[in-house]
């Protein structure tokens, strides 16, 4: 009988990490502020060593809060392991295929760049990117570079969006630039 309630919660806990990622997180132990956004995340085998600030949005990222590694030393030292907490601050967002290794703490007011390797702090304000993670603008930087190449689009209707992007980027439809 115990072995059927085992199953269940690894049913339910696959349902919530599919459908309600946020609620998934809190179950297995992550400690999360308010407004998080979460797509495709691993927590890893220690979650609850895991805590987020308010309004962060993470996709296809994972959190690994131990380093495997010394199981090259456990032939002299059986028993070691190594795992040390992740903290990530308010404001933050990690991108698409981000790695995160263990005693990282990410400040406030930062944008971790997709397919990044986060192997040291990153400071609040602070635009990071690469193998390993480095600094390579600060926030206002960023700002001051993407604000003009911006859309006020969010939440358009998606053939509204469709028909802007035709507008403007028509070298992607050419057969279509002689209609409009």
């Amino acid at each position: 009988m115990a072995w059927e309630w085992d199953v269940l919660r690894k049913l339910y806990l696959a349902f919530l990490k599919r459908r309600a990622p946020v609620v998934h997180a809190r179950k297995i132990g992550v400690q999360m502020g308010v407004d998080c956004r979460l797509i495709g995340v691993s927590f890893g085998s220690e979650p609850w060593l895991i805590k987020l600030g308010n309004h962060v949005s993470i996709s296809n990222a994972q959190f690994i809060t131990h380093d495997g590694g010394v199981w090259v030393l456990r032939p002299r030292h059986p028993k070691i392991d190594y795992v040390a907490p992740i903290v990530v601050g308010d404001n933050v967002f990690i991108g698409s295929g981000t790695i995160i290794l263990p005693g990282v703490t990410i400040g406030d007011n930062v944008v971790v760049g997709a397919g990044s390797v986060v192997a040291s702090d990153v400071t609040s304000d602070s635009i990071v990117a690469g193998v390993p993670a480095r600094r390579i603008r600060s926030i206002e930087e960023y700002e001051s570079k993407v604000i003009p190449k911006c859309d006020l689009t969010k939440d358009a209707p998606r053939e509204e969006l469709r028909q802007l992007h035709r507008k403007k980027f028509p070298w992607l439809w050419p057969d279509k630039a002689s209609e409009k």
